[in-house]
């Protein structure tokens, strides 16, 4: 193509754009609308940011030094952030030596899980012999009835294997899972905001959320799920940059060695294999396999990376990108992501699926050879009657589940983290280890649920921010990350009458750090700001950022079971919902 022909095309363009409807036009009013780039892989596939070459010279280092530095700390430093995670996850993560909260249910389940192949029902006293004699625990073989799929259990029945029966065994897997998801969000901010020092912000901020810490430090299933969630937001991300790419490969060059937006092209061109979209199906897969809000993100990103994809063929040119999308895009994003997801899920099953169907198997695991004789399914294999029966019961448990609990909560109050759920609490007398308390006096010893709460105060403002970002500039970032925290967030609004409790929030945790992240890229000042602006938004941003790791310090010991007197835990309690 000429460059005369792709210079027509652009006006084209350019005129096709200005018959928006009104209400596109309007919100772009408010936007900060700049004028289009010559170049459209500069639009398809932005540079990453990098140090200023001024800095690199002050300091006396070479151009290919700097190159060279500048490469390495787009790895070294999230590293550095996960280092720091790391250590405080597993910092005396054995302690409280004790089965605390819901641990009483996923680390026997757990266990039974992984030598079994289905969960099983335990005595009453099982806690006890656990804790004191491990090695006297003998697996029951009666199926129990659980309420959640299988592939949380198998991820801590993980560390069990290695680590054996006790806390720190079945706490592995979910610290290490908790670490691995801040050099996830590390590099996915970095990503996303194209920013080594965003992305790292984005994953020191996760790394001192007091919520994502204690579900980190504890055997429960919501850890698990925020680390495949994450997992496969990732991927999307990885996806949408490798297929711009490939489209901003497949366009013209025009005399000049500029890339031009072409009609042709981006209407008809296909963006490959795409397996990286594969591979978030997977982990789409393997978190409903944990818990079944997984389903929600299913939808949110399947249709978001549908809309990325119509972005990105409407920048290169396409005259109907929703079109271009259905008849290139939707199929392969279809069978990547529900069969995928579907047939992983299948998969978590085995085990039950393999289990004897005499009686003697998992829960239910008889149930089409007994109950379910005969109706209009028999030519379906009798583990797939029986699951669906399975599953059809836990849907009918879940829809119904209204028995009171001391810390349930609505949703209403998660985002400002009014009702935190205690894992753990003691009150050891003066005298006892550790206890510094008066004589008479009591300590308190506690695990407290609760999102680091000047991090999460902040982020009520980042959502607003965020929230404004998309729908006036038109921000796709933005977008990504509100679609994210609306997956996780917003279908618990249809359940406010069922028991349901804080932590479920953890999920979501890591896209309201890179929510705070963002605003603080945007106090920082846009580039091209002077001294002064950037004087000022840098004391700002470091001053929000100190406050927050501060908060994080202050709050340690209630997120430890550290032993504190009992004025110093009152002091903690800044809410009465706390209580």
């Amino acid at each position: 193509m000429t460059s005369t022909a792709s210079s027509t095309h652009t006006r084209q363009v350019q005129a096709t754009e200005d018959q928006r409807p009104w209400w596109q036009q309007r919100l772009r009013r408010f936007g900060n609308a700049e004028p289009p780039r010559s170049d459209v892989r500069d639009r398809l596939v932005p540079a990453y940011s990098e140090p200023s070459p001024r800095l690199w010279a002050a300091m006396g280092v070479r151009k290919e030094i700097a190159d060279r530095a500048t490469r390495w700390l787009a790895w070294v430093g999230p590293l550095l952030v996960t280092l720091m995670a790391g250590l405080m996850r597993f910092w005396n993560l054995g302690k409280p030596n004790a089965v605390i909260f819901d641990e009483t249910y996923y680390a026997k389940d757990a266990w039974a899980l992984v030598h079994n192949g289905y969960e099983a029902n335990w005595p009453k006293d099982a806690n006890n012999l656990i804790i004191h004699h491990a090695h006297q625990v003998v697996i029951p073989t009666d199926p129990a009835y659980v309420v959640h799929p299988p592939v949380g259990k198998y991820v801590i029945g993980l560390g069990e294997l290695v680590f054996g029966f006790h806390p720190f065994g079945w706490r592995f897997m979910t610290a290490l899972l908790g670490t691995l998801a801040v050099l996830m969000l590390c590099r996915i901010g970095r990503r996303l905001f194209r920013s080594t020092f965003l992305g790292c912000l984005a994953g020191a901020l996760l790394a001192v959320d007091g919520l994502q810490f204690v579900m980190s430090r504890t055997s429960l299933l919501d850890g698990v799920l925020e680390f495949f969630v994450l997992a496969a937001f990732g991927c999307l991300l990885i996806d949408r940059d490798k297929s711009r790419a490939r489209l901003a490969a497949a366009l013209p060059v025009d005399a000049d060695g500029r890339v031009r937006p072409d009609a042709h092209t981006a209407d008809n061109v296909s963006l490959g294999r795409r397996p990286w979209r594969w591979m978030a199906g997977i982990m789409l897969g393997l978190a409903i396999g944990t818990k079944w809000n997984g389903l929600y993100f299913l939808v949110f990103f399947g249709v978001m990376a549908l809309l990325w994809d119509a972005g990105a063929r409407r920048v290169a040119g396409a005259r109907r990108p929703y079109l271009a999308v259905f008849k290139h895009d939707t199929l392969i994003t279809a069978v990547a992501t529900v069969p995928v997801a579907l047939a992983v899920y299948l998969m978590s099953w085995i085990g039950w699926i393999l289990s004897p169907a005499d009686g003697t198997g998992g829960y239910y695991r008889n149930w089409a050879a007994t109950d379910g004789k005969g109706g209009n399914w028999t030519f379906l294999p009798d583990w797939l009657r029986s699951l669906w029966h399975y599953e059809h019961e836990v849907y009918l448990f879940h829809i119904g589940l209204t028995s009171p609990h001391t810390y349930q909560s609505n949703p209403w109050s998660w985002i400002v983290a009014g009702r935190p759920v205690s894992y753990y609490y003691e009150s050891p007398p003066a005298g006892s280890p550790g206890c510094s308390a008066a004589p008479g006096q009591k300590c308190a010893s506690e695990v407290l649920a609760l999102g680091t709460p000047l991090l999460w105060w902040a982020a009520c403002f980042a959502v607003l921010y965020i929230l404004w970002r998309w729908a006036f500039r038109r921000d796709w970032r933005a977008g990504a990350i509100a679609c994210a925290i609306a997956a996780g967030y917003l279908p618990w609004f249809m359940y406010q009458e069922r028991t349901i409790f804080y932590f479920y929030a953890v999920v979501f945790v890591p896209f309201l750090c890179l929510a705070v992240a963002m605003m603080i890229g945007a106090i920082l000042g846009p580039p091209g700001s002077d001294e002064r602006r950037r004087v000022v938004g840098a004391a700002g941003a470091g001053v929000l950022v100190l406050l927050i790791a501060w908060n994080f310090i202050y709050f340690w010991p209630i997120y430890t079971g550290t032993t504190i007197t009992i004025d110093e835990w009152r002091s903690r309690m800044w809410l009465d919902t706390w209580i």
